[in-house]
């Protein structure tokens, strides 16, 4: 029997040397199932970034590297960092989340939070070097 997908979803992760990410596809009655899982290390520039900067780096980096199954379909991306589910909606005193911000547009994406610990995936892949 055909199932149709019925959203994708991202889910990322940041830790303090590496960021990771998983794309799933919600398929109507089987329910999520992984595409995709993709890991890397942060720069020792990165490293210094804020935790809400390395949060949105890792939702950025994952929509890049998951252009081809995403683009021009909705994506729902999951962080455990819930100020970042507010990226697209207000005003940022920081260019850089600004620029990342209007970087964005190019998606239909929506951010939500995921609980750390219901997050398990992405966490897991955002330790591999540690």
């Amino acid at each position: 029997m055909w199932t149709s997908v019925n959203h994708n979803v991202i889910e990322v992760d940041s830790s303090d040397s590496t960021i990771g990410a998983v794309l799933l596809q919600s398929m109507l009655e089987q329910g999520n199932k992984p595409v995709a899982f993709a890991s890397q290390k942060l720069t020792s520039t990165q490293k210094s970034w804020s935790t809400i900067e390395k949060e949105a780096f890792a939702a950025i980096w994952a929509l890049n590297k998951f252009r081809n199954w995403i683009f021009n379909k909705p994506v729902n991306v999951y962080s455990d960092h819930n100020p970042l589910t507010y990226i697209n909606e207000s005003a940022t005193k920081s260019a850089k989340l600004m620029r990342w911000a209007l970087a964005l547009q190019q998606y239909d994406v929506v951010f939500k939070f995921k609980a750390g610990r219901a997050n398990v995936v992405a966490d897991c892949l955002s330790r591999l070097d540690n």
